[in-house]
């Protein structure tokens, strides 16, 4: 593959959990719980910018999608499911054949690729949905990446990214709290230098040729041990939404 934002280090530490992607009560317990919430707002995103109605049975059906870092494919079944012709990619080459036995245990088509974005998007590839979640704070170049991210766009098409904020609060939890106390994912997951802020991201996605439109935090709560949308709350884990002019 050739790359200028690929870390190894990172990728290797999603290559020694790949097997357990769709175990809810395994290393990727956090995304499992994060997922709903994380669907609904893509959803909602996808239906706003392209005027589809959720409540028909295949509202996504014409959308070409791609999903950056798919791992199992905990967004690109859904995405299928919802009648977008999906592509997920991952730089873990590990995470691939999971995703594809997963996928066809489901009775779902989605092609799935060991590769990079920057890759795709020196080969042409062109999608109306650009799926980037909890990908940024992983890469050796976060500005390259977006901006592959941009190339792989349609004009008019979206991008959707989420991180993880970088402050006191997200040490925390994300790293502290997550890796240590709750043992939720392996220590050394995530490195706290690498997390961005919102403003930093929306810096970064301008400067990627992206038009920011919306942002919202995912706020987990201890008391209902469930996630929700905030529109106040990005001190932790947030989402963005930018258009491709």
């Amino acid at each position: 593959m050739s790359t200028t934002t690929v870390d190894p280090a990172e990728i290797a530490k999603f290559e020694a959990m790949a097997a357990e992607w769709w175990d809810p009560n395994g290393k990727f317990k956090p995304l499992h719980m994060l997922n709903p919430c994380r669907l609904d707002y893509i959803t909602t995103q996808i239906a706003g910018e392209y005027g589809r109605d959720l409540n028909t049975a295949r509202p996504f059906e014409g959308l070409r999608l791609l999903d950056i870092g798919c791992g199992g494919g905990l967004l690109c079944e859904p995405m299928a499911r919802l009648g977008a012709t999906v592509i997920g990619v991952d730089a873990a080459e590990r995470n691939i054949p999971v995703a594809k036995a997963h996928a066809a245990q489901s009775g779902l088509e989605i092609d799935y690729r060991f590769t990079t974005a920057e890759a795709m998007a020196a080969a042409g590839e062109q999608f109306d949905v650009v799926l980037n979640m909890e990908v940024v704070e992983h890469v050796a170049d976060p500005l390259a990446y977006l901006t592959a991210c941009q190339q792989l766009l349609k004009p008019g098409g979206l991008h959707l990214c989420s991180t993880i904020n970088r402050n006191p609060k997200s040490f925390a939890m994300a790293i502290v709290g997550a890796e240590y106390v709750m043992r939720w994912l392996p220590k050394g997951t995530h490195e706290w230098h690498k997390f961005i802020t919102p403003d930093e991201l929306f810096d970064l996605i301008r400067n990627a040729g992206l038009d920011p439109v919306d942002r919202k935090g995912f706020v987990f709560n201890p008391v209902t041990w469930g996630w929700k949308i905030s529109d106040r709350d990005l001190s932790v884990n947030y989402v963005t939404a930018s258009i491709k002019p």
